[in-house]
This record gives structure tokens, sequence and C-alpha cells, in this order.
């Protein structure tokens, strides 16, 4: 039977929803420019967006033409494509539908082509859908892209202002705006604390006039407002050039957490004819729902961050530690109080705390800090290599002593010596250290002459010195001279408030050891961080981190990267926040079921549609149990 052909675009979402464009002529170009033959009044295209050019026969190839890879056939980008009878065209914000022939002319019999591409000699004729049904799966198709991006982009970047502009640039592949913005408010301020605009047909940022009132009840609503027809803001409140075009349409919803509500996500347009409706609002609304635990963990992290240098400027402290929480602001006054003076320092605390670090950080901010500062582990040496070692010896003072040696104690002149693990020190060097400490004097290992020294000196033990002086294995005249001024370093476990900072710390450092490109950590992966006791403190994280970094797989560590140990604390300790996480896996699992469904079962296919590599989708579906629910792709 011969099927007359009538070539056209049928809009189905967007600007053009409703219209029938036909393709008569040999070629057609669209785009925003008034100069085309298919002219759209609307941002998101370009100003020549595309061709579609006719060949011989009844083949129709579309052509990209510069608008860098926007041109979509059935959800893919593509710069030339064969069209093929009931093809899936978006461009911008614009979705159409490609008709080669009349449906009412097909018979039941018809072999009408395969509309599934690279598919040839199908037996079945894949009807197109009504326009109306083809907007519908095109704008849930279009929502379910962009909450993916959006789901990847808040994940993968760090800091406010960097979620904002990737997360308005997602949305504006879904919602047909010219501008778009994300607002913060801190208490009952009318204004923003914080403000990130961009333009959607720049992809700039920018300024945006936005309508306070609207602003206002968005933020104080719990659902999103459509407004259209709007008329210009003249109010004394309302942001941007009071002399700029006004917008004709404004999508407005709140930013909330589980607490409060954090601000507004804003969109408008100057389209003529009002590009918004409910789909638009219910995303926009969604968005604004999951947006909030992010952007109020981005500011956390950005103040922690800066906490550490405001700690360091308001002291005025050289130092390498990293933390701002009331202990280690407590660490930071000790320091900067005992580094002027020359008194002796005993330092407390847990192996891993970072004893070593404070007794650095007391010598460079000492009148000392130009001189040598040296240290020796105590707990590391036999009693004759740590006398060596801390006095020096005469050639021949024992076996291998083969030429004079200089001690720490000597070399360290006008600096400072630090003694870590100094309760492990033997009882024989004890008395050489007390003199040493009393007259400033002492004698290399197998010689006569006193050498004067002058130097300044700190000490640090993770033992109960008072105990050790009860059994008799540490002097109490030692014990007293070094106890003149005493610091005693908190355990990690009592400051987690510092654990984000510390790990996103030893995430830079070890990243740019192994060479590998890593933005931070998942929100699930900094929980099982912040639950965990961590006995071996600071060097115990440090170990993780640097673990997770070498083995992990993505840009992002996550919590499998983690040691069991840590996860197994994670997962104990996350009852109150056990529903987001429930929530954010249900998500998961349904977007990745979703993706596999519309791909056939193909994971490499499965993985475009969400923007992920291939081997992070099958690490996905074996972590989250999925292998029983994937339908495997026919033939396979």
């Amino acid at each position: 039977m011969h099927r007359p052909l009538n070539p056209r675009l049928i809009g189905i979402a967007g600007p053009v929803e409703g219209g029938v464009f036909g393709l008569s002529g040999d070629d057609l170009s669209i785009g925003s420019d008034p100069a085309n033959q298919l002219p759209i009044d609307d941002p998101s295209l370009a100003a020549r967006h595309c061709r579609i050019h006719r060949q011989a026969g009844e083949e129709f190839e579309i052509q990209d033409v510069r608008s860098g890879g926007a041109t979509i056939v059935n959800g893919l980008p593509v710069r030339e494509r064969i069209l093929v009878h009931g093809d899936e065209i978006g461009l911008g914000c614009c979705r159409f539908l490609f008709s080669l022939w009349d449906e009412a002319a097909l018979g039941p019999q018809d072999d009408a082509p395969c509309a599934q591409p690279g598919v040839e000699g199908c037996p079945y004729r894949v009807a197109a859908p009504s326009p109306e049904e083809a907007a519908a799966n095109s704008r849930t198709r279009c929502s379910l892209t962009t909450m993916l991006t959006i789901g990847a982009a808040i994940q993968l970047v760090r800091g406010a202002q960097e979620i904002a502009q990737r997360l308005l640039e997602a949305v504006f592949e879904a919602v047909p705006a010219g501008h778009g913005g994300i607002l913060l408010f801190d208490g009952q301020s009318h204004t923003p604390s914080f403000e990130s605009y961009r333009d959607h047909e720049t992809g700039a940022a920018t300024t945006v006039r936005t309508y306070s009132a609207i602003v206002d009840r968005a933020r104080n609503g719990v659902t999103g407002i459509l407004a259209t027809g709007v008329l210009p803001d003249r109010s004394a409140t309302a942001a941007g050039d009071p002399a700029g075009p006004q917008p004709r349409s404004v999508l407005a919803a709140p930013i909330i957490t589980s607490a409060r509500t954090l601000g507004v996500i804003y969109f408008d347009s100057r389209v003529p004819r009002a590009p918004f409706h409910e789909d638009h609002l219910r995303l926009t609304s969604s968005v604004g729902a999951i947006l909030g635990l992010a952007l109020e963990n981005a500011r956390r992290l950005e103040w922690l961050e800066t906490e550490n240098v405001r700690l360091k400027e308001a002291i005025g402290l050289e130092h390498d530690m990293v933390g701002r929480s009331p202990r280690m602001h407590e660490v930071y006054q000790f320091v900067s109080k005992v580094a002027p003076t020359d008194s002796t320092v005993l330092i407390r605390g847990e192996t891993g705390t970072g004893k070593e670090l404070v007794a650095s950080a007391i010598h460079r901010n000492s009148p000392r800090s130009s001189m040598p500062f040296l240290a020796i582990n105590c707990a590391a040496l036999t009693e004759t290599l740590l006398e060596s070692e801390l006095f020096g010896h005469e050639k021949g003072a024992f076996t291998g002593a083969f030429a004079q040696k200089r001690g720490k104690l000597e070399l360290a002149d006008r600096g400072t010596v630090f003694l870590d693990e100094v309760g492990e020190m033997p009882l024989a060097c004890q008395a050489k250290l007390l003199r040493v400490l009393q007259e400033r004097e002492f004698e290399r290992v197998g010689g006569t002459r006193q050498i004067r020294c002058d130097i300044r000196l700190i000490a640090a033990t993770n033992h109960d010195l008072e105990a050790a002086l009860d059994r008799g294995t540490f002097r109490k005249d030692l014990y007293y001279r070094l106890n003149v001024v005493s610091l005693t370093m908190p355990p990690l476990r009592d400051r987690r408030e510092d654990i984000p900072l510390l790990a996103s710390f030893f995430v830079a450092r070890h990243g740019k050891r192994a060479r590998r490109r890593v933005t931070g950590l998942s929100r699930a992966a900094l929980a099982c961080l912040e639950a965990h006791d961590w006995p071996g403190n600071v060097r115990d994280l440090e170990n993780a981190i640097e673990r997770a970094v070498v083995l992990g797989s993505t840009d992002l560590i996550l919590p499998e990267d983690l040691p069991e140990t840590v996860l197994e604390a994670g997962q104990e300790g996350a009852g109150p926040i056990g529903g987001y996480h429930d929530s954010i896996r249900n998500e998961k699992m349904r977007a990745i079921l979703a993706a596999l469904e519309q791909a056939g079962g193909s994971f490499t296919e499965a993985a475009k549609l969400l923007g992920i590599h291939p081997n992070y989708l099958h690490r996905l579906v074996r972590n989250l149990d999925l292998r029983g629910a994937v339908r495997k792709p026919a033939g396979g």
C-alpha cells in the first residue's frame, strides 16, 4: 500500500507545543534569529540552531549548526543524523516529533520502519505517540535527567557559589527561563546573605531584578509559586536594574531543610507567551527540597575552611595544625602565650593527637625560630643510642664509635630540642638530662670536657607520668623540671567538629601525592567519619583518608572506600539521619532502574543517560543489590 508522504515537525513541549511545521521545502533552518525559516522566540535556542535538509527520496537529515551539541535526537546529542519517522527532537526547551507519513494512511499490516535507531528490518511498527502523550513523556524524561544531573553536580563540587551555578545550568535544560537565581537568607532579614544568578543565553553569572513580593511568599510558604503576566516591580527592596527589561512570568520555590527555609530558587522569562507550566513548577519545588541540605553543608564547609585562617590571623601564629573547635582554640592560645618565653614545656596526649605539631608551632613562633628544631623519639632507640643521639660521643667511646659525633643538644644550640615519648627514657639518661636542665651543660659519651648549651626543651608523652613516678620508672626531680608549663592535647573524639576540615585537608594532600583528582567526600562518607571514635586520633584519620584516595575509583570519596571499622561505626551511628540516607538510596535505585529500563538493559547506554562512567554504574548496581532487578538486554 502506498504511503502518502507528509513530512512535518509536531511541537510537543516548550514554546512550540501544539504547533505543526511542514517540511515541504528542501531545507529548513531553525533558531531564535528571525532570519531562520522557522524562527522561535526562545532564549534557550542559538541564533541559528540547526537545519533539516531533505536528501534523495524520503530521507531527511538534521544537522547541528554551531550550537555546541545542543541538538538532541531521542535523548542523545547529534551533529548529523538521518531522521526516522517517530524520532523526538530536542532544541533547547523545545521538543518536536518528526512525522514522515500520516498515521491514518497506514493500515494494520503496513510494515513501517521501526523508530528505534540502529535496528533494521524490524517487523513491528512503533506508532508515534499523540502530541499530548509525547509532551508528557518528554517533560518527565527531561525532569528525570535534570534531577540526575543535579544530584551529581551537588556532590562533585564544593562551595555554595559553585553549587548554585552548576544547579542553575542543569535546571535550564528543563525550564525555559531567561534567568535563574539562588537567594539565601539569615534569620528574618529581608536582604539576602547570599545571591547567585545566571543568564541562560550567555551562561554567565549576572544580576537579576527579582520580585520581592514573590520571593517573600515563596520564602514564607511551603510550596512554589508560578506567576504569569506579572507587572514591573518598583519596590525599593527589589534587586537589579529597574530600567532593564521586565520578565513576563516567574517561578519561585523555597529552598528548605528539615529545620528551616534557607532561601528561594528563582526563575523568570521574558518570552511574550508564558512558557512556564505546572511541570516546571513541580520540578523547581523538588529541586528546592533537595538543594537545602547541600547548600547548608557547603556554607558550613566554607566556614570551616576559612575559620582556621581566621584563627591564625587573630592569634598571629604560624603553624601546621588544622582545627577550629573550642578545644583547638585553647591550644592556639596556649602556643601564643608560651612561644615567646624560654620555659620548658610538657605536652601530654594520646598517640596521634599532634603533639609534635604543637612543639614545632612553639618553636616557629619563638625568638629561636631561625635556629634548629631537632626532634628525638626516646622510645625508638636503645639506651646507648639514645645517649649518643642526645649528648654525642667521642671516638672509641663504645664499639662502633669510629669517630667523634656531636649530639642533638650540641647541634641545636640556641634552638629547640623536642623529646617525644620522654616517659620511655631510661633512668640513666634521665639523670643526664636533669643536669642539662639545671646547669645547661653536659659531656659527650666517653668524654670529659663540659659542653655548654643554650637550648629550649619541649617534651611530650602519651603515658601517665604520675603513675610512672609511683612505679619508680621516672625521676621525680626530672618530672618537676619538665612540668613547668604543660598542655594536654584533645583526642579527636572530643573535637568532632574538626573532622570535616581535617578530612578535606588530607584529601587534598594525598590526592596530590597520589596524582589523583579527588574533589572531596560524599555526605554519607563524611557521616561515617564523624561517627567513628578514632582511637588513633588525627593520624588514624589521615591513614583512612589516604587509603580511600588510593583505593577509590571516583572523583568523590564514597563510604565503600573507607576502612571497614569506619563503615561499621557510620552504620551504628546512622539512627537519627537514617531516614535521609534511606531516601537518597531509594532515589538512586529508582533513577538507575529507570535509566536501565530506558536503555533496554544496556549498562553503557544507561551510564550515558545518567552521566556517569559504566564502571561506576556497575559498582552502584552491586552495592545497591540491584542485580536481580536489572533486565538483561535482548540477546545478552
